[in-house]
C-alpha cells in the first residue's frame, strides 16, 4: 500500500486518507490515528502540507509514531510542510509589501477557510529533523521536490520555494 495523507486527487496505486470525506477518499480519518491500517503494511506515506495542521505538543509526535508504525521496514515518509524559516525570511524582507505579508501569513497560519485549515505548528529543517529522529526514522534528507502530485510541495512565492520537502526512511532493523 502507498498512503496519500490529505490527498485531493486520485492516483493509481495510492490509497487516499483524508479527514474530510470526498469522492476520491478511500479512508476518512486522521494521521494521528491510523489504527485501521496494519503495522508494517505501507510502502510509502506521502503527506503534503498536512503535518503543520497538528499541535506540536503531542499531535505531531503521535502522527509520526503512527506513520512509523504502519510503514514496512525500509518504507518512506515523503513529507512536505511550509518551511517556517523561509517564510520568516520572506516576511521580514525589506521589499515585502503588506499584500505579500498577508499572503505569507496564510502560508504560516493556514487559509482558515474551515475548521481543519489552521496551521498549529511551524516547521523548519532542524526542528522537523529532530521530530523525525525522535520518532525513529533514519536517513532523513531534504529534497527539492517529489514530483508525484501537483500540490504545494513545489510551490514558489516570488520565485522562492516555500516548502520543506523531506524523505525519512524507517530502518530495516530496530
Amino acid at each position: 500500500m502507498r498512503l496519500h495523507v490529505g490527498g485531493k486527487v486520485k492516483a493509481e496505486g495510492w490509497t487516499v486518507l483524508n479527514i474530510q470525506p470526498g469522492p476520491i477518499v478511500d479512508i476518512v480519518g486522521t494521521c494521528t490515528d491510523l489504527s485501521m491500517i496494519g503495522s508494517g503494511t505501507v510502502e510509502d506515506v506521502y503527506a503534503s502540507h498536512v503535518l503543520e495542521h497538528l499541535g506540536h505538543a503531542g499531535e505531531l509526535r503521535q502522527a509520526l509514531a503512527e506513520i512509523f508504525r504502519v510503514l514496512r521496514p525500509g518504507g518512506r515518509l515523503l513529507a512536505s510542510v511550509p518551511d517556517l524559516e523561509i517564510l520568516c525570511q520572506l516576511f521580514v524582507h525589506p521589499e515585502s509589501t503588506p499584500r505579500h505579508r498577508l499572503k505569507l501569513m496564510g502560508f504560516m497560519f493556514g487559509a482558515q477557510e474551515d475548521q481543519h485549515d489552521f496551521h498549529r505548528v511551524g516547521l523548519w529543517w532542524d526542528y522537523f529533523g529532530h521530530c523525525l529522529d525522535a520518532a525513529g526514522f533514519a536517513e532523513t534528507r531534504r529534497v527539492k521536490e517529489f514530483g508525484l502530485f501537483e500540490d504545494y510541495s513545489s510551490f514558489t512565492f516570488g520565485g522562492v520555494a516555500i516548502s520543506l520537502n523531506v524523505i525519512a526512511v524507517k530502518p530495516l532493523a530496530p
